[in-house]
């Protein structure tokens, strides 16, 4: 029998600053444009429904109404794109700095300046940065503000008549040059081959990179002119991963089977499509599969000539839809689209499935602490009784806990919310929030829950911070010790514990038990085990299912490690005196019975006779 791994290792502690390696560069770099546009996407849908209701041909035509269309595309989103990139750096002074120097290559170019705010947003806040560094101990007392506000405003003319004669002009022709490449993909037919890139790169956590920072600003420019993009359809088509939970519903096995018809909810409905991204990674055969999925979609909507207004944000079925023309031959090319791409994913995914001729159960708890252990170079962490107390001493100063994820919404507000709930549940008043991890701030008493993918950068961001990675924010196991370690660190103190929460039997080789346990309200046995004792456990666990069915007792019996308990007092656990000072460190409510024989102690017989 194979040994049980804990993958549920203690949060990583504050270390010195690690070599950024070039993944991680790639995914800053991504998520610096993502995050221009991610905060202003309601901006962007406003600007899409707008465009769809009240233009020529749209909805409902309104010729004084579509008078916002082209200001809108041509100054606000540009301006609070520049304006969040320019406040990503230097704060509110950055974002005004930034938006007054994307003035220049608004005015210097005929075509909507997406690219040119991204590039002049940043640039104006890091040279007010800079600036400000460099004279902030030489001004005078009282010229403070005298001196900031003519820095700002000079700054910022700078940097606009520069962006209007040279970042203009460049970046116009940059754009016509990929605008220009991209029509001629299209054209060719060549299209499809992008989601040979795009849906891996998805699974590796760039998908709002990708969409938000390239797709999107490379749509709207097209949109603007064609009236709708095809580029709006390549990253949010729910298709590919609908195709993949579909297979796992069918032809799945254990938790990856029971848990993904919610999964296909969540994700086609909610748009959250990071839910299918650790099914995928469960084996990795179904790279093909999403490739397959993404293919066939995008050369559907390409034969079609299929398009949207805007950016759909989420990715739901819903928001396809809503930023639709209004068109009957789009909505029909829509439907069928998705509905190809889900079959090819589907089929592609269920023979992989099929041939899988693993005897193993398929767990997805169990492949997403396994890929966990693969990301961090397969190293195992041992929780030894001395690391337990270490764990909990951890949690010590712990007062908020924030989800941190490549933009700050989606599947990190539903793995806040979840964790949020048992925190409630639990009754521990904690503040549990989510945000984008560029704007992660290094906190007293913080606790950092970010996907493993993130969790280089969020040492950076946040290096004296207690940091945990999980790979699924919307299923981790680990959610559950967090609670467990936060109630055990209100719990633990110098003083022994009453003997009403957690009484714990020691075994004197008498069969007496003692008073304080209460086995009229035990519905379970669990017999704990650790690396030393798994195979006396295990057996342990099949003795006393014997003796209580030969005592006509209806009580589980189970065998599990002790990070999978519930801290309940209908429970009692069998432990040996190794584990039991672990025990008393992580549950406060459990009912303990320490033992030297877990096969046959002289207590067994009682306790038998005293179970209901």
């Amino acid at each position: 029998m194979s040994e049980n791994v804990n993958t549920n290792a203690t949060p990583t502690a504050p270390a010195a600053k690690k070599k950024v390696g070039v993944k991680a560069r790639v995914q800053k770099f991504g998520s610096a444009l993502s995050n221009m546009v991610m905060p202003n996407i309601g901006a962007f849908i406003a600007w899409g429904l707008i465009t769809a209701i009240f233009m020529a041909g749209g909805w409902f035509p309104n010729a004084d109404l579509a008078k916002m269309i082209q200001p809108m595309v041509h100054y606000l989103l540009p301006l609070l794109i520049a304006f969040t990139g320019g406040n990503m750096i230097a704060g509110h002074r950055g974002g005004v700095v930034g938006a007054i120097a994307t003035m220049g290559v608004i005015v210097g170019s005929t075509i909507p300046m997406f690219i040119g705010a991204m590039i002049m947003g940043p640039l104006g806040g890091w040279a007010i940065k800079k600036w400000d560094d460099a004279i902030s101990d030489k001004v005078h007392s009282g010229f403070e503000m005298l001196v900031n506000n003519f820095s700002a405003g000079i700054m910022g003319m700078l940097l606009a008549i520069l962006g209007y004669f040279a970042i203009g002009p460049l970046v116009g022709g940059a754009s016509a040059a990929m605008a220009a490449g991209v029509n001629w993909i299209i054209k060719m037919q060549l299209l499809p081959l992008a989601n040979v890139f795009i849906e891996p790169a998805k699974i590796l956590f760039l998908n709002n990179a990708i969409n938000q920072g390239i797709l999107t600003p490379l749509g709207i420019q097209a949109a603007a002119s064609a009236g709708k993009s095809i580029l709006f359809l390549l990253e949010p088509d729910p298709g590919p991963g609908l195709g993949i939970l579909l297979a796992f519903a069918l032809f799945g096995k254990g938790t990856a089977k029971a848990s993904a018809p919610s999964a296909m909810i969540i994700h086609f409905f909610g748009g959250i499509h990071e839910i299918y991204f650790p099914y995928v990674l469960m084996k990795p055969a179904l790279f093909l599969a999403v490739i397959a999925g993404g293919v066939t979609g995008t050369a559907t909507f390409s034969l079609l000539n299929v398009g949207l207004k805007s950016t759909p944000s989420p990715g739901s079925i819903i928001m396809l839809f809503v930023m639709s023309p209004r068109s009957v031959s789009n909505y029909l090319g829509l439907i069928l689209g998705v509905t190809l791409a889900t079959l090819a994913s589907f089929i592609v995914a269920a023979i992989v499935l099929k041939r899988d001729k693993s005897g193993a159960t398929a767990d997805l708890a169990a492949a997403q602490g396994q890929m966990s252990n693969m990301k961090n170079g397969g190293a195992t962490v041992e929780v030894s009784d001395a690391e337990a107390s270490d764990v909990i001493a951890s949690y010590k100063d712990v007062d908020h806990i924030i989800f941190a994820c490549d933009a700050g919404m989606g599947s990190s507000a539903m793995g806040a919310s979840l964790l949020r709930d048992k925190v409630k549940k639990a009754g521990i008043n904690m503040s549990v929030t989510n945000t984008a991890i560029s704007n992660l701030k290094d906190e007293p008493g913080l606790l950092v829950i970010t996907q493993n993918e993130l969790a280089d950068r969020a040492a950076q961001k946040a290096p004296h911070a207690l940091r945990l990675a999980v790979d699924n924010f919307l299923s981790s196991p680990k959610y559950d010790q967090v609670v467990v370690n936060l109630k055990a660190r209100d719990q633990v103190s110098d003083e022994p514990a009453p003997a009403s929460e957690a009484p714990v039997a020691t075994d004197d080789h008498s069969d007496e038990l003692p008073a304080d346990l209460d086995l009229s309200i035990v519905n379970e046995i669990v017999f704990v085990h650790h690396d030393d004792h798994l195979g006396t456990a295990t057996m342990a666990t099949s003795l006393m299912k014997d003796r209580l069915k030969k005592a006509n007792k209806q009580i589980d019996v189970k065998n599990l490690g002790i990070d999978e308990l519930s801290d309940t007092n209908s429970l009692l656990v069998v432990s040996s005196p190794e584990a039991a000072k672990n025990l008393r460190t992580r549950y406060t409510q459990v009912q303990i019975l320490v033992t030297d024989d877990l096969l046959s102690s002289p207590k067994y017989d009682k306790m038998v006779s005293e179970l209901k």
